[in-house]
């Protein structure tokens, strides 16, 4: 699933093409794709007619477009194949295409909703009151996101080691810190010699801050190669995947080399995932006799 840099780049390409443009008709050619939206397809398209788009915004993985003017906002849910494509209006129609929005301007391109498994969708939400960035009420419980200017650090390290988890757990937790996938949490994790099951409720502030710098490190690397792709599921606006896979050093990298000692990585089942880790640099915590 995108996480924070490859959500952060789509919003990046939105806003350089979408924003400020005017809506003159949606075509939503499939009912999973608006499933979240309470009115169904024909509502979400006779609502979102006439809107003008503004600024997209993001909250760690979660993408939405606030409508100029209004208490409304469209958020965007790419889940594990979701795309959101501007292309040409005569462009041939992709294979998977499920929400089409064309607009009342002469710019030629239209925006596209592309997704093969269908997990991700649009729909429409009030925002929270007295929000600038017009947050959709539904995700107001999601926690800012390393990135964001206003997040509170000190909270954060409070509130990891209140909780008496394990660190890539707290890590992953979108009440606590958002926007934190696997990819980016065992990217971290090395870089910080720390090991997934670090207990929370012993890491000291310093250690917290540490690991928090790597993870911003981490996103900020992949944001400047246009975020992980590992098939064709995950691009930008404009179709293009990124290049991040080729700097990871522990994701995916099972009985390869790490890169810091030279002892082979190793991979452990977590939580219905995998856990990339080396056995050297990343000691596992001792156990309680």
């Amino acid at each position: 699933m995108p996480e924070l840099p490859e959500v952060e780049v789509v919003r990046r390409g939105l806003e350089r093409w979408v924003a400020g443009r005017t809506v003159e008709a949606v075509e939503v050619l499939h009912p999973r794709a608006v499933r979240r939206h309470p009115g169904g397809g024909p509502d979400f398209a006779a609502r979102l007619r006439g809107e003008t788009l503004g600024v997209p915004q993001r909250r760690g993985k979660y993408l939405w477009l606030p409508l100029a003017g209004r208490d409304l906002s469209v958020l965007g849910h790419l889940g594990m194949s979701g795309q959101l494509l501007v292309q040409p209006e005569d462009a041939p129609d992709e294979k998977h295409l499920r929400i089409r929005v064309r607009f009342g301007d002469d710019a030629g391109t239209e925006l596209r909703f592309v997704d093969q498994r269908t997990f991700g969708g649009l729909s429409l939400h009030e925002t929270v009151a007295d929000s600038p960035e017009g947050l959709p009420d539904v995700i107001a419980h999601i926690a800012r996101d390393p990135l964001d200017p206003l997040f509170d650090e000190a909270a954060y390290h409070l509130a990891m080691r209140a909780k008496r988890t394990t660190v890539k757990r707290a890590l992953l937790d979108q009440s606590l810190i958002s926007g934190v996938g696997n990819i980016y949490a065992d990217e971290a994790l090395w870089r910080s010699k720390l090991h997934y099951e670090r207990p929370t409720a012993h890491l000291t502030r310093p250690r917290s801050a540490e690991l928090l710098g790597h993870v911003r490190d981490v996103m900020n690397a992949a944001l400047a190669v246009g975020g992980t792709s590992f098939d064709s599921l995950y691009v930008n606006v404009n179709g293009q995947s990124g290049y991040f896979d080729r700097s990871l050093d522990a994701y995916g990298r099972e009985d390869e080399p790490c890169r810091r000692c030279g002892t082979p990585m190793r991979r452990r089942p977590w939580m219905n995932r995998s856990s990339y880790f080396c056995p050297r640099c990343q000691r596992p915590p001792r156990v309680a006799s």
